[in-house]
């Protein structure tokens, strides 16, 4: 036995050991692999021979060589165990990056108008200029700054001009900038607890300080952050509709949080991430609508309005600020492509945005209703709902039980896309429940039918 073909032999089953080759997955053959590696036929034959031999590999004649269809493999046991936080992570990107329903951040996309995007892409792609060919502009396109800016002022109550938009690629694009423009990588940074799961993970890897505020039924405790965390730099907030509680910050922690701001120039960060989604006549504006001290940073997206694939996120810079915003862009950012940005400046500046808002909140407060009418039906007195004004999302309290991770995991098997509510806590002191999102909820019937799956395994578990 040559020392090609033991070398041969052993890459083939370690690959297939580490389930990196699976059973039915087709091998070069025997003339392709040795010209690959420049080795002779006989010495890919005899590590093939073996590999058959061990029942590791199969042959099929003209149809090739293939690893074992019926072979059955324990689960790769990795080298090193990974950290109970990283499996946390892990849970979150499956349900991210997963098929399934209740998915969160998902908006109704069997309501969006298709056609008329389609119309107006074809549109932009005609009227394409060779100057706005080469890079796109780092601050981004102005028309859709100016529509952008219009929108904020008239909508969620800013006051601001569109030379402070500064168009960005997302979530992550927007704090990151944020957090490189302000200069705060030392320096103390208060998040919200619960609070947004993505956002604590980048957070603990950029800012060296990063403390955490408990939310209440009122919103994030402004007191608390008062007595424990008041020398604070940045305070990143969801105002309008917590992430992932739902509840809304009152009116006198809205002032408490500014007056905090302004004696300790400070900022605040309101993600406004579904600040569109109201569903009574009482508009809420936005935290940056009562800031007179420009110690507000806010930052909105397109990914709940219109789809998460157009990766099309802005910040309202506070005037103070701009310059170094535009130097950290410049580094930073190398700009949403130009075409995105004109389709989708024309969809808001023909005011085809406004009537697809309006439609989503009648819609999404039907589709609430239905989960809703479901979870009440399936599963009477197991949970409980604290309803909001709006949001994409609610969270279904477990009443008697801690136990929503091993729940979750049940409902996850059944390609319902929820998430544990303790897994948004940083701090001891947590309350327990799934988060799911009625976005894409078409009857009360399919919601019924939907969490019915898991019913038997849900009982047997929380009674």
């Amino acid at each position: 036995m040559t020392r090609g073909y033991r070398a041969i032999y052993a890459r083939y089953r370690q690959n297939i050991l580490a389930g990196v080759l699976k059973p039915g997955d087709k091998v070069p053959s025997i003339r392709v692999l040795a010209e690959e590696l420049n080795v002779a036929r006989k010495t890919v034959e005899a590590a093939y021979a073996v590999l058959v031999g061990e029942g590791y590999l199969i042959s099929q004649g003209a149809k090739g060589t293939r690893v074992n269809p019926d072979l059955t493999l324990a689960a790769a046991r990795p080298d090193v165990a990974p950290v109970s936080d990283d499996a946390g992570l892990n849970q979150f990107l499956d349900l991210r990056d997963g098929a399934g329903y209740l998915r969160l951040g998902i908006p109704a996309l069997d309501a969006f108008p298709t056609k008329k995007w389609l119309l107006l892409a074809g549109k932009a792609v005609r009227s394409l200029r060779p100057t706005e060919m080469t890079n796109p502009p780092v601050m981004g396109y102005t028309p859709l700054r100016e529509a952008i800016a219009s929108y904020v002022n008239i909508s969620r109550g800013l006051n601001c001009t569109a030379d402070q938009v500064l168009i960005t690629s997302g979530y992550r694009s927007n704090l990151m900038l944020i957090l490189q423009a302000l200069g705060v990588k030392s320096d103390k940074v208060v998040f919200e607890d619960p609070g947004y799961f993505f956002g604590q993970r980048l957070l603990k890897r950029f800012a060296t300080s990063l403390h955490y505020v408990p939310v209440d039924r009122h919103g994030i405790d402004v007191d608390y952050l008062l007595r424990h965390h008041a020398d604070a730099r940045v305070a990143i907030v969801t105002p309008s509709h917590h992430s992932p509680l739902a509840v809304t910050l009152s009116l006198p922690r809205k002032h408490q949080l500014l007056e905090w701001a302004a004696a300790n120039q400070s900022w605040i960060v309101e993600d406004d991430y579904d600040g569109e989604f109201h569903y009574t006549r009482k508009v809420l504006p936005a935290l940056k609508s009562l800031d007179t001290q420009d110690r507000v940073i806010y930052m909105g997206t397109f990914s709940k309005t219109v789809m998460p694939a157009i990766r099309v996120s802005y910040i309202v810079m506070p005037r103070a600020a701009m310059a170094r915003f535009r130097e950290t862009g410049e580094i930073l950012e190398a700009g949403v492509p130009v075409l995105t940005q004109k389709i989708l400046a024309t969809f808001l500046g023909e005011g085809h945005f406004y009537k697809h808002l309006k439609k989503m909140r009648t819609l999404y407060a039907r589709r609430r209703k239905m989960l809703l009418d479901a979870l009440h039906i399936v599963y009477p007195g197991l949970f409980e709902v604290e309803l909001s004004d709006g949001g994409m999302h609610i969270v279904a309290f477990l009443r008697t039980s801690t136990r929503d991770a091993e729940l979750a995991s049940i409902w996850q098997s059944h390609h319902l896309q929820v998430s544990a509510l303790s897994g948004w806590y940083c701090l001891c002191d947590k309350r327990y429940g799934l988060v799911m999102s009625y976005t894409n909820i078409v009857s009360t019937e399919q919601a019924v039918a939907l969490i019915s799956g898991p019913r038997a395994q849900t009982l047997a578990l929380l009674t």
